[in-house]
């Protein structure tokens, strides 16, 4: 069983007249879900929202009394890139919810596995601002609440934007592994290789920063040598995902080569590092609204059991020189 995490809150979030991040990224998602999960293989959950106890692990005070305050004024712009309108600050708390709500209803053996279709998107949210889209982390929040109890672990990022907001927030951290394959270089310009992280992290953080054009059989080269053998050492608890899907080769913003068929290799990697119904995805990025259904459909049907491709997996591209460096540059870790 399959639990999806979504609430129309989502699609009231206005990132502001003509943004990439839009309500339809919502219904795309929920088109693809339709696709490759069958009603009767799928429940329903609605997002909780997240408390000032749980959003304070990751950020700080004054940034979330910012942040509400600028939301219930009409909101606006953030940066360059964040908007945020009145709706936004709950529909951000929910999105925050989710994964923390998703945690429970796995421990209760309501479902095996996890997607949360939410917006805003979450991973480059820093402790103190707000940025690349993103208002609240929800990845860390339930990280750390995870954290918290004593739970090992492990996110994967897969979005072809590096999640520098994630890295930051436990960069110092040994008990969560934060490993990101992004394009390189792209916004925010973070995510090198040799950021591996720093005291009881060090070697926690695990940075591929591969090269427009990368497709599917590097990122698999990145999950079998590396990631898998650094994750069994890590012994994770708990496995989350930030799933970007602006990694496939239609989205307007990015220059990587994956095709949506990719996604059912992916999703059938990381759930092989989970432990039995310990695994939650966190929708980020992708903004090819069909290249978005697309990749869901086969992510969600990977989850069940039942993989629908979709589109052929790829292979051929550039990237397995940037795999091996980083294989070497973790040696240590990987005994």
């Amino acid at each position: 069983m399959l639990l999806v995490a979504t609430d129309v809150r989502f699609e009231e979030h206005d990132a502001g007249r003509g943004h990439p991040e839009r309500p339809d990224r919502v219904r795309a998602v929920l088109d693809g879900l339709d696709a490759g999960a069958p009603r009767d293989a799928r429940r329903r959950l609605a997002p909780r929202r997240a408390t000032r106890d749980d959003l304070e692990r990751v950020h700080t005070v004054d940034y979330l009394d910012h942040l509400e305050r600028f939301c219930m004024e009409g909101g606006g712009r953030l940066d360059a890139d964040t908007g945020a309108s009145a709706a936004s600050w709950e529909a951000a708390l929910h999105a925050a919810g989710s994964g923390l709500e998703a945690v429970e209803a796995l421990e209760r053996g309501d479902g095996d596995s996890a997607f949360c279709a939410v917006r805003p998107p979450g991973h480059h949210a820093v402790s103190a601002r707000a940025m690349g889209f993103c208002l609240l982390n929800n990845a860390a929040v339930t990280a750390a609440a995870l954290r918290d109890r004593g739970e090992r672990v492990l996110v994967v990022d897969w979005d072809a934007h590096h999640g520098n907001g994630t890295q930051d927030i436990f960069y110092g951290d040994g008990s969560v592994m934060y490993v990101s394959m992004h394009e390189w270089p792209l916004y925010p310009g973070t995510g090198r290789l040799t950021d591996t992280g720093a005291g009881a992290g060090a070697g926690a953080t695990v940075n591929f920063p591969l090269p427009a054009g990368a497709t599917g059989d590097v990122y698999l080269d990145a999950i079998d040598t590396v990631v898998e053998p650094l994750a069994e050492r890590f012994g994770p608890t708990w496995v989350l995902v930030s799933a970007g899907y602006d990694a496939h080769r239609a989205d307007p913003l990015t220059g990587l080569g994956l095709s949506a068929g990719d996604y059912v290799d992916l999703t059938a990697r990381i759930m092989a590092l989970a432990p039995p119904r310990r695994l939650v995805m966190f929708l980020e990025g992708g903004y090819d609204l069909a290249a978005l259904r697309d990749s869901t459909a086969a992510t969600v049907s990977t989850l069940l059991g039942r993989p629908d491709r979709v589109e052929p997996a790829t292979a051929g591209g550039p990237g397995h020189t940037v795999v091996h460096a980083v294989r070497d540059l973790h040696a240590a870790e990987l005994g």
